[in-house]
């Protein structure tokens, strides 16, 4: 049997009926203002379903069936973009007036243009030399915001003792900031120098570039005896696809192209408890 989860903040009835038309499913369940649950679909309508998800801006899923939260055993997250809703490097430009500088470089790594992740990281830091740490305590308490439903997904897997890491191509100052505020288990960032109170426009040891991302989420998993159906991955940028492949639940969050292709579930209008959705409690 086949599932289809739909989700949307404007999800209705008209469109729940509309998919499971078109999806010829057996039966419907309303999981809430925002999600439902069509029950044994035809995927051989996987195509069309689809285009009209995608026309109506819809978040859809097809599982093969539905697990219990608690039978996973990682939640493992990027953080720029994905759990927070600013990319630090470029607010932090910003503050100096460099941010269009660095963002093109930025979104041109996130597009899997730049294919070196590591070099475009040290072009970008090199354009912070100077900048006070006072600017980054700016960007953390008057721009950084998490994304819709973080916090719910976190507290969700932490319930269940779903290990929570984060692992980002960002910033210790911020993802050790969030590890206090939000619980996490994890947090792995790259570490900016710092003397006399101002950024020196270098990084600290190795950096953490898609295949260091990799190798965090495939530690945890070795330490936690995790298997792939057991791990949740989320990110947006080209060098989060090979965390993303270790994952049974890799998912595009908000995601470049490249991304969107290869992860197996997407959320685009949805937050980031949309995950939830795909599991029984």
């Amino acid at each position: 049997m086949t599932y289809l989860i739909l989700q949307s903040p404007s999800l209705n009835t008209e469109r729940i009926e509309n998919i499971a038309a078109i999806s010829r499913a057996g039966g419907v369940q309303v999981l809430g203002n925002t999600a439902a649950r069509l029950i044994d679909v035809d995927v051989d309508e996987s195509d069309e379903v689809a285009r009209q998800c995608e026309a109506m801006s819809l978040d859809y899923a097809f599982l093969d069936e539905i697990r219990r939260f608690n039978e996973c055993k990682i939640l493992a997250m990027d953080m720029d973009s994905t759990l927070i809703n600013i990319e630090c490097i470029d607010e932090i430009a910003d503050e100096v007036g460099r941010k269009a500088q660095v963002a093109a470089i930025t979104e041109a790594a996130m597009r899997g243009e730049i294919k070196d992740f590591s070099e475009s990281l040290r072009r970008r830091v090199a354009l912070l030399e100077g900048v006070p740490i006072q600017a980054l305590e700016r960007v953390y308490a008057e721009r950084l915001q998490l994304n819709a439903g973080a916090e719910r997904l976190i507290a969700a897997a932490k319930r269940v003792r779903v290990r929570v890491m984060v692992v980002s191509g960002g910033f210790t100052f911020f993802t050790e900031r969030l590890k206090l505020r939000l619980g996490l288990d994890e947090a792995h960032a790259n570490t900016l120098e710092v003397v006399d109170g101002v950024l020196t426009g270098r990084v600290l040891g190795d950096i953490v570039d898609g295949q260091r991302k990799a190798d965090c989420l495939r530690a945890l998993a070795h330490k936690l005896g995790a298997k792939r159906d057991q791990i949740i991955a989320l990110g947006d940028g080209a060098n989060d696809l090979k965390m993303l492949a270790l994952a049974g639940y890799s998912v595009a969050y908000r995601a470049k192209p490249a991304v969107q292709e290869q992860a197996g579930f997407a959320l685009n209008v949805s937050g980031l408890d949309g995950v939830l959705n795909w599991f029984r409690a």
